[in-house]
């Protein structure tokens, strides 16, 4: 089915990255950044289906080329820590065909991307494990009109009140950098999320599919569920071969999770509408009685109608039959007494009561699954960091001179320095210290935490039983009250067992 994924990211300098780089592994190709000097070879990457560059008008023709495209940023860009890029990356609908999702792509390139005045460079990945994606490469500098590219940003000074530039102590004068374009505004990450998200829709209408993606969070569907995680490729082609993970054990958990706390609301709700439809039966009725039964009355009177109605089968099948409807009624009772319960207003009070602990417990859960989705990614990223850290620390060391040994160790050990870098690059973003990576700790939070997440769980299906047997006397009121009633207005009454 079509999932929704959208994700947006830069590509910098200051974190190591290159946007020559970066177009050749996308595209599966062999670049030289003529920055650094350095050529990046993916052509013996497979899964590469479609590879395209759109321009805006003013862009020079030469720009379709991708080795020229993307050296010229390159070396437009003179600071260490330039933003050379930005990414797109986003799961295309399987429900389309290779040329829909071509077509898709590109229109989403167009009107969202290259009318502003960027250059989009898009590939589309599939290596046929169901997980067909797109990764969109933009240019962050505008162009005039000759294509020549322009600041991203301009200082202007600072004014007071008066109008009157504004000095600083050292006698220089105070000034603020202003973006010439908008296209770093934060606002823009919605706008291009619900983009995709609405011409993915048209296009699916238009091919004749019932599925849809939502770019909204489940919260602000007002769908009080936790999301799963991203599996990714490689846990999605383990758990294919039948291997378990970590992320799809958290999966399945909070999956199981979701469909009980529904199911015990859906159950809740249904007994909360049966009770107000019987406060509103009696109060409408023409020979109101003085107050609304007891709930022990309608027991003794459920019990009646049994009897009566096994009157017509053999004597023996009546022993058991009554035995049978003793028990249940005996439960019934010993779970009324219990709890404290004879009306059908302490009834409401006990389903209220199971609803706000079933809500208590669902909310601690999501609690600590959130923070289990977190731990699990510092711990896979603390790993690969710790375990390919002397794999690149044999890099560094490589960096100056002898090119073509450091491109052969670089091509050598390809897969590894790539989890470094997504490592590297992961830690340093959520961490504020990545020297000492405290992962024994991480697993052992997780593993508290996946015990707490496996108690409550319980607690949640001790809920379920309750609401099983609030349901049971439900039953058996509802069989007394319709013995009561005439023929013509039985017929008449709403079924709510249905």
């Amino acid at each position: 089915m079509a999932i929704y994924h959208c994700s947006i990211k830069i590509v910098s300098r200051g974190k190591g990255k290159s946007a020559v780089a970066a177009a050749a592994y996308r595209a599966g190709e062999k670049l030289t950044n003529e920055w650094d000097g350095l050529t990046h070879d993916y052509t013996r990457k497979g899964g590469v289906v479609h590879s395209e560059i759109l321009l805006p008008p003013q862009a020079p023709p030469s720009f379709s080329d991708r080795s020229t495209l993307w050296n010229s940023v390159e070396e437009a860009e003179k600071s260490n820590n330039a933003q050379l890029a930005r990414e797109v990356e986003i799961a295309l609908p399987v429900e389309l065909s290779r040329e829909e999702q071509i077509r898709l792509v590109r229109e989403y390139c167009s009107s969202q991307f290259v009318s502003k005045g960027m250059c989009a460079d898009f590939n589309i990945h599939d290596t046929g494990g169901g997980n067909p994606h797109a990764h969109i490469l933009l240019t962050m500098r505008p162009m005039d009109e000759r294509g020549k590219w322009l600041p991203k940003s301009k200082k202007e000074y600072v004014l007071d009140e008066n109008g009157e530039r504004v000095k600083l102590p050292s006698g220089r004068y105070k000034t603020r950098k202003v973006d010439l374009v908008d296209w770093n505004n934060q606002e823009n990450a919605e706008v291009w999320r619900k983009a995709w998200a609405d011409l993915t829709n048209d296009f699916l209408e238009r091919n004749g599919s019932p599925e849809r993606i939502d770019h909204r969070s489940n919260a602000e569907r007002g769908i009080d569920e936790l999301p799963t995680v991203h599996m990714g490729v490689a846990a999605c082609q383990m758990e294919k071969k039948g291997i378990t993970t970590e992320k799809g054990e958290l999966n399945r958990a909070i999956r199981k999770s979701n469909r009980l706390i529904k199911e015990i609301r859906a159950q809740v709700g249904k007994l909360k509408e049966w009770i107000a439809d019987l406060f509103k039966a009696w109060e409408t009725a023409p020979e109101q009685p003085p107050q609304a039964p007891g709930l022990a009355d309608l027991l003794m009177k459920y019990l009646s109608v049994q009897r009566e109605k096994s009157r017509k089968y053999s004597q023996s099948w009546q022993r058991q039959h009554a035995a049978d409807e003793l028990k249940t009624v005996a439960a019934v009772v010993g779970y009324l007494s219990e709890h404290g319960i004879s009306t059908l207003d302490e009834l409401d009070a006990a389903l209220s009561s199971v609803s706000e602990q079933a809500d208590t417990i669902r909310t601690g859960m999501k609690t600590a699954e959130q923070r289990m989705k977190e731990l699990q990614k510092l711990i896979e990223n603390g790993e690969n960091y710790l375990q390919y850290k002397p794999i690149h620390a044999e890099l560094k060391k490589l960096k100056n001179g002898w090119t073509n040994k450091r491109d052969k160790y670089e091509e050598a050990h390809r897969a590894e320095l790539t989890l470094w870098n997504a490592a590297s690059r992961y830690l340093h973003a959520n961490l504020t210290d990545t020297k000492t990576l405290p992962i024994s700790e991480w697993k052992q939070e997780y593993a508290d935490l996946k015990e707490q997440r496996d108690t409550d769980y319980t607690k949640l299906k001790a809920a379920r039983a309750e609401v099983a047997e609030l349901q049971k006397i439900r039953k058996c009121v509802d069989i007394a009250l319709k013995a009561d009633q005439p023929e013509q207005t039985r017929a008449k009454r709403h079924d709510i067992d249905r």
